[in-house]
């Protein structure tokens, strides 16, 4: 069981990403923008992010730029979901809206892998 944050401004989207993650075994605490989620990642340090690109308050560009730039969260495994796969930054990987839960589940695991070895 993984720790997972999910940043997401639409509530529907947190929902469903974190029902599906659940159903993992995974542990998933979730955050409505990048200024709550970069809250949430430095006093939790999550296992992985999963982090939608279009959000206001601080979208998912400068919330990934954030987390790179604190060493406490600099090495977390980063998904961001996006229509638009160009807007990622420096993500690890990313997945393109729409997408299907199995496509989710299978990056997922494979980032968190990629974690485990490097942490």
């Amino acid at each position: 069981m993984a720790r997972i944050l999910v940043v997401d401004d639409e509530p529907d989207e947190r929902f469903l990403v974190g029902r599906t993650l659940r159903k993992q075994g995974h542990a998933v605490t979730v955050a409505e923008n990048g200024v709550a989620g970069l809250k949430t990642a430095q006093e939790q340090v999550p296992d992985l992010v999963l982090t939608d690109v279009m959000m206001p308050v601080m979208d998912g560009v400068e919330f990934i730029r954030r987390l790179r730039s604190d060493p406490a969260t600099a090495g977390i495994p980063i998904l961001a979901v996006s229509g638009d796969t160009h807007l990622a930054g420096a993500a690890d990987a990313v997945l393109k809206k729409p997408y299907d839960d199995h496509r989710l589940a299978a990056i997922v695991s494979s980032l968190l892998e990629k974690g485990r070895e490097v942490r």
